[in-house]
C-alpha cells in the first residue's frame, strides 16, 4: 500500500520539521518510474491540513532506498533545510538502523569499514577492503539483537551515510540483508521491500537547538513483530 497523504505516518511535526514513517516501496523524491514521491504527498498532508493556498515549500534532507522503511526528515522553511543539511553533512546526528540478514555475521559485535566504489549503471555499490580509485570510505557498527528461527536482527548505528551503504557492507562480510537480491539475498520479498529499517534518529533542532530522539516502528510483518 502506498502512502498517501491520508495514510502518511507522522512521527513528529511543527512549524520548521516534518518527520514520517516511510513506508517500504515508497521513493522520496521523484525519479524517472514517474511513481509519486513521499516529498509531494507530504507537501500535499500540510497543505490539506493548514489550509495552505498555492505551493507548499518542503525540503528534502537525505533519503533512504526505495525498498527501506524508517525515519524521513523533511525540513518546512528553507533555513531549517540548510541548517539540518549541514547537521547530517557533518554527522552530527545519530542514525540507528534495524536489519534482518541471514548468516550470522561472524562477530557479535563489530566495527565494519570498507571503501564503496559506486556503480551508476548498476545502482549498485561493490564494499572493498582497502582504498581503491574512487571509492568512498564508510563505517558502521553493528551488534546481533535477537536471533531468530532463520535470521538474525542486527541493530546499526551509522558512521557515514554512504549509497547502499548497509545492504553492500553487511553482503561483504555474508550476511545480505532479508529481500535485498541485489546484494546476495536468494529471493525477493513478494512486496519489493527489503528487511532494513531506519529505526532512530538523533539530531538538534534546527531551530530551538533542543536535541530530538524519533523512534520509528518497523512495518507490520511476522518477522519484524517478532522485534517488538
Amino acid at each position: 500500500m502506498h502512502t498517501s497523504a491520508e495514510n502518511i505516518q507522522v512521527l513528529y511535526e511543527d512549524n520548521h520539521l516534518l518527520i514520517v514513517n516511510k513506508r517500504p516501496g515508497d521513493i522520496v523524491q521523484g525519479d524517472k518510474t514517474g511513481d509519486l514521491p513521499l516529498s509531494e504527498v507530504a507537501k500535499e498532508y500540510i497543505g490539506k491540513k493548514y489550509n495552505k493556498p498555492g505551493a507548499v515549500y518542503l525540503g528534502v534532507v537525505h533519503r533512504l532506498d526505495r525498498p527501506t522503511s524508517g525515519i524521513l526528515v523533511f525540513a518546512r522553511t528553507s533555513k531549517a533545510l540548510a541548517r539540518l543539511n549541514k547537521q547530517f553533512a557533518e554527522r552530527e546526528t545519530e542514525k540507528i538502523y534495524w536489519a534482518l540478514v541471514k548468516n550470522t555475521p561472524p562477530k557479535t559485535e563489530d566495527r565494519l569499514v570498507h571503501y564503496l566504489l559506486r556503480n551508476p549503471k548498476q545502482n549498485k555499490s561493490y564494499a572493498h577492503e582497502k582504498e581503491v580509485p574512487n571509492s568512498k570510505r564508510a563505517a558502521l557498527s553493528y551488534r546481533i539483537f535477537k536471533v531468530l528461527k532463520s535470521y538474525t536482527a542486527l541493530e546499526i548505528v551509522l558512521e557515514t551515510g554512504r549509497h547502499h551503504q548497509i545492504r553492500s557492507q553487511l553482503s561483504a562480510i555474508g550476511s545480505p540483508i532479508k529481500g535485498d537480491l541485489k546484494y546476495g539475498f536468494d529471493r525477493s520479498n513478494p512486496d519489493g521491500s527489503i528487511h532494513l529499517h531506519a529505526r532512530k534518529l538523533t539530531f538538534a533542532h534546527p531551530v530551538t537547538k533542543e536535541i530530538i530522539s524519533i523512534v520509528a516502528n518497523p512495518p507490520k510483518d511476522v518477522l519484524w513483530n517478532e522485534l517488538q
